[in-house]
């Protein structure tokens, strides 16, 4: 089945549907559907929601994460990655992780400030922050809003390490920030690319920069000496597990300086969202895809077990990650990211940037 001709299928959208949110008391249903005037569940356009925060640094704790702090100047993501693991923070602020993700943004216009704040407030001491860590920074929004270009204009000022991780092209817009952040050894970059396949891509990520694209960025972030290596993620065993080695020899041909990968879990509603999707856009081989994510998390689609979520376990997780240490050992060998510096961090108590 072709899914772009496919008449239920939304073409542009991750999600095909809105699943109900676990927090709500109440939910709409559609029992008689011939029964009603308008269409139930539309492709509708996005829709931006603002949000006023305290503060915008998060702490994390979690074991399988290296960084110490993230910041996310948005909530959902347009790019509607069917797999996004985000989706699920979505239910927090009333929304479906489905249809809701896509085209409901939360955005936190004044995280730059907020940030400025943060780091002078008495007995901060400077982590690395991951910038993206949720949601990413430079989705389509940003274009128009320029949230991100101010959270960086903030780090540089004040000397501050940070490590991106996307899959939009809009990164280039800020590479003179990066660039100055990069010689202070204080910026790297992760750019994420899980297939070459761009028929996969469109129906997988379908508002996101094509591989060739992604690639490009990789090349020009190369070229401008801003350290940047490649995140195979999520892996999905069945869709793009055999693309590991050619997706990490292009990327090192591209100037990537390392690589990283996750294989997908499929946690709360996601897995709910995952298994529709795949019976819709690849119903030939959907149950060999499911089982085979299963197989990677003790027979289990979702896997909250620190240590081994974001890697799997049994015969199938091992046999991806042989291929992936092969891949780096043959493409990657002897190129690593630098350390990021903490000690250039420079407080500036009592005085009001001008970020604009």
């Amino acid at each position: 089945m072709d899914t772009i001709q496919n008449p239920d299928y939304f073409k542009g959208r991750g999600a095909q549907v809105n699943t109900p949110n676990k927090f709500a008391a109440q939910r709409y249903v559609a029992e008689h559907i011939e029964g009603l005037d308008e269409e139930f569940l539309d492709n509708s356009n996005t829709q931006l929601i603002d949000e006023h925060p305290k503060k915008i640094i998060s702490t994390n704790d979690s074991p399988d994460l290296p960084m110490g702090y993230s910041l996310n100047p948005y909530q959902g993501c347009e790019h509607g990655c069917i797999y996004c693991y985000a989706r699920n923070a979505h239910e927090y602020w009333g929304y479906s992780a489905g249809l809701d993700f896509e085209r409901k943004i939360i955005v936190k216009r004044n995280a730059a400030e907020l940030l400025e704040r943060q780091f002078n407030t008495k007995g901060y001491r400077p982590k690395v922050i991951m910038l993206s860590g949720n949601t990413d920074c430079y989705q389509p929004v940003e274009r128009k809003l320029g949230i991100t270009r101010a959270i960086l204009q903030v780090m540089l000022a004040y000397r501050h390490p940070v490590s991106i991780i996307s899959k939009n092209n809009l990164i280039l817009r800020d590479m003179d920030i990066l660039a100055k952040m990069a010689s202070l050894g204080l910026a790297q970059v992760a750019i994420s690319i899980n297939s070459l396949n761009e028929e996969l891509r469109q129906k997988m990520e379908p508002r996101t920069v094509t591989a060739t694209g992604r690639l490009r960025v990789i090349q020009k972030l190369s070229d401008a000496n801003i350290p940047v290596m490649v995140m195979c993620a999520p892996i999905i065993p069945g869709l793009n597990s055999e693309e590991i080695p050619d997706v990490i020899k292009a990327a090192a041909n591209h100037g990537a300086r390392g690589a990283g990968y996750t294989i997908v879990r499929l946690n709360g509603a996601i897995g709910e969202l995952f298994t529709d999707w795949v019976h819709k856009a690849y119903p030939d081989r959907a149950d060999k895809v499911l089982n085979s994510i299963a197989a990677c998390h003790g027979g289990k689609l979702n896997d909250s077990r620190w240590g081994v979520r974001m890697r799997g376990e049994g015969k199938e997780a091992e046999s991806i990650r042989q291929l992936f240490k092969i891949s780096v050992r043959r493409y990657l060998n002897q190129r690593m990211l630098p350390e990021l510096r903490l000690d250039l961090f420079a407080p500036k108590k009592g005085k009001q940037l001008d970020l604009f």
